[in-house]
């Protein structure tokens, strides 16, 4: 089949590489101009290590592994370590793998089949899928890219995020959908930091944390807050940055200052809410949702990345045993994959709370459970100079 995929990060590069390698016809359309590198390590748990494997992929990934998470601690305002990040807590098992974001979207860029390309700086501007009832028959679904391109495909997928076009064009405004957890997540470069010593670190004030960590010779302040919803352009990167010097506006403790000042800097920051997308259905017609498009769980649950990688699995595997019956397909997708998302989703509230404590009494409780016998924080000579494994 000929198939459009909205979106080259993990989720749609991993549903190119999958339905490509069965041999459908794959275009993935990305509107950046070049693949998107930026964001802090992430994991891949549980079933999702057996999908990489079955993708032919977990050698390569196992090789940029890096343990940062584990060299994590929490510090006080002179930067001394109180307490450790509890792995056994947040971790599914011993397997769970950590890596860079940008080493993953390599790895899965890498691993295209000829039969799948990628176009950049361009997007999805309409859909009309002629499968309008659902049913399986002859039609397919006509694109108008913003580039004024068009094209007829058999079936789109969207795997372009959190704020899917696709998701909005066809199933409604992303307001349905989206449920605010009441954090934000903000992404810095430090290269101050670059190549230096120390832990990483992070430093908590009621309500908000600002952190240091350190990867591969790079340095990224990192900082989330509680907060309602905001509203703002996701496309104004000036206006990101006054929400988040307005949330620490009067912080002054630890490095705060400092990585602020990284923050206003970097021309590549980065501004996210902490938000889940909740549908009763990841398909409509001849159109699919993977990954955060369909079913964001937040970045506080740790398992977006498992989700792209056994969705997009799922999917190609589930097309390939239906043949041209994408509606059964899709059903059958949407059934294996709903536990895991639901396992995800519901797993975010004790991260808010372990990282985000509202009160100052509640950080000094949080430390101190953490420093329960065998936890307690203390010189780890993996710490002095880390860089990733």
């Amino acid at each position: 089949m000929k198939i459009l995929v909205s979106g080259a990060g993990i989720a749609g590069l991993a549903c190119a590489r999958e339905l490509g390698t069965r041999g459908h016809d794959v275009t993935v359309v990305e509107y950046a101009r070049h693949l998107r590198l930026t964001g802090t390590p992430i994991d891949i748990r549980g079933d999702a290590i057996e999908t990489a494997d079955k993708m032919g992929l977990l050698a390569e990934i196992q090789k940029q592994r890096i343990r940062m998470s584990e060299l994590t601690q929490f510090v006080d305002s002179d930067g001394e370590p109180v307490a450790r990040i509890p792995m056994a807590e947040i971790s599914d098992s011993d397997d769970d793998i950590e890596l860079l974001r940008e080493d993953l979207v390599r790895i899965l860029a890498d691993a295209l089949p000829d039969t799948a390309a990628t176009r950049f700086g361009d997007s999805i501007e309409t859909l009309t899928d002629g499968d309008g009832d659902g049913g399986n028959d002859d039609g397919g679904v006509d694109v108008r890219f913003a580039s004024g391109r068009t094209g007829r495909y058999d079936l789109v997928i969207g795997a372009d995020g959190q704020h899917s076009a696709v998701r909005r064009l066809v199933f409604g405004p992303e307001e349905d959908y989206l449920r605010h957890l009441g954090v934000y997540l903000a992404l810095a470069d430090h290269p101050g930091e670059a190549r230096s010593e120390g832990a990483n670190s992070i430093y908590n004030v009621p309500s908000r944390m600002a952190g240091l960590f350190r990867y591969k010779g790079k340095a990224v302040a990192v900082f989330q807050f509680r907060s309602e919803p905001i509203d703002y352009d996701h496309h104004d990167l000036d206006a990101q940055k006054k929400i988040l010097i307005e949330a620490f506006a009067g912080h002054r403790s630890w490095r705060i200052p400092e990585l602020l000042d990284a923050a206003r800097a970097d021309p590549g920051f980065f501004l996210t809410s902490a938000s889940q997308i909740h549908m009763p259905s990841w398909h409509r017609g001849r159109v699919a949702l993977v990954g955060d498009a369909g079913y964001s769980p937040a970045f506080l649950s740790g398992r977006g990345t498992s989700l792209a990688l056994t969705g997009a699995r799922f999917l190609a595997e589930e097309l390939q045993r239906c043949g041209h019956d994408h509606t059964a397909a899709f059903a059958r997708y949407e059934a294996r994959q709903r536990p895991y998302v639901t396992f995800a989703q519901d797993r975010v509230h004790s991260g808010r709370d372990r990282m985000l404590p509202t009160t100052w009494a509640a950080i000094a409780a949080r430390n101190k459970a953490l420093q329960a016998p065998g936890t307690a924080p203390g010189p780890d000579p993996r710490c002095a100079g880390e860089k990733a494994q």
